[in-house]
């Protein structure tokens, strides 16, 4: 395992900062969160939402896009998701001529799938996300394409550090960190260039409490897959750990803590009352986990957090809301 240097997450941010968007960072300042946030010196979010295909994965996308060797774009390329990282592979591969086929839970929000679809991708519907990823392997047995994996690889670990680095650039006053955990390559890559900036500075995973793989790991020392996933947070259904972005977080990663569907609902409607966001559950799961199990121990910290992506429609948000 080789954590990315500071030059070569300086050099892939100006390769991608023509096709991505430097998202916005914003102070949470305002009386409207008087009685939600925890008692931080401050706390400020980086609105990952807004970045190119709906989330963060697109910088690691690209980046893996671009990292094709001439048979594998002409054999193109497939992935497994529960949307964001599909949506993001549809719109890179789109923009550069590559054919993509994803791999979907049957049971994601319509407005994930229509997305991929209008972006010239093949969907498969399965199953669950286990299935899925089985389905990921058998396209790359029969068909030789490239799988562009949704949180192990290089290439995502760097497009997260490079979200991290951006982050720091924005609000450098920010000691503690806490990013949503899926597969762990938001919370690796991220957590590298923070380390890299500030050893002193906290890096906190968040993850579903019916979707746990990375905790699991950690406490085992080393990547465990989940029997079962019982969360709403399809973004942060990974079933299992993998080797590379384990031991990315591994080395990075000081903490864990679970956040409950009610409490992603709860940060869910915050959002929405507060900043008008229409947020899925995985974004906002760092803020349900500050106002929940971290909440009495920020005190004096200056809180970053992220609202990684949000593709959810309308209908499946108030269906979400409703329990």
């Amino acid at each position: 395992m080789i954590l990315p240097t500071p030059d070569q997450i300086a050099d892939d941010a100006r390769d991608l900062a023509v096709d991505t968007i430097r998202t916005p960072v914003l102070s949470l300042t305002s009386d409207r969160w008087r009685g939600i946030l925890p008692d931080a010196a401050s706390v400020t979010v980086k609105l990952e939402l807004f970045q190119q295909a709906g989330s963060f994965k697109a910088r690691g996308v690209l980046l893996g896009i671009r990292g094709l060797d001439a048979v594998q774009r002409r054999v193109g390329v497939v992935a497994a998701s529960g949307g964001n990282h599909a949506l993001a592979v549809s719109w890179a591969a789109q923009a550069a001529g590559v054919s993509a086929r994803i791999a979907m839970p049957a049971t994601v929000d319509p407005l994930r799938i229509d997305g991929c679809r209008a972006m010239g991708a093949e969907v498969t519907l399965c199953d669950d996300m286990p299935a899925a990823f089985a389905e990921m392997d058998r396209v790359v047995s029969q068909e030789g394409r490239a799988i562009l994996h949704p949180f192990d690889g290089a290439h995502m670990t760097l497009g997260a550090a490079v979200c991290g680095a951006e982050y720091l650039a924005q609000a450098p006053h920010i000691d503690t960190f806490v990013i949503p955990v899926g597969g762990g390559g938001l919370i690796g890559g991220m957590g590298a260039a923070l380390k890299q900036h500030n050893a002193d500075a906290q890096v906190i995973g968040v993850e579903p409490e019916g979707a746990d793989s990375m905790t699991r790991s950690l406490a085992a020392g080393h990547p465990v897959a989940l029997d079962r996933i019982a969360t709403i947070a399809d973004s942060l259904s990974a079933p299992r750990a993998m080797p590379e972005s384990f031991a990315v977080a591994q080395a990075v990663v000081d903490r864990m803590v679970h956040v409950t569907d009610a409490a992603m609902r709860r940060a869910m409607g915050q959002y929405m009352d507060v900043l008008r966001i229409l947020a899925e559950p995985a974004c906002a799961a760092s803020l349900a986990a500050i106002c929940g199990p971290l909440r009495t121990d920020l005190a004096g910290r200056h809180v970053g957090i992220i609202a990684c992506g949000s593709n959810v429609s309308v209908a499946r948000w108030q269906a979400l809301m409703a329990g």
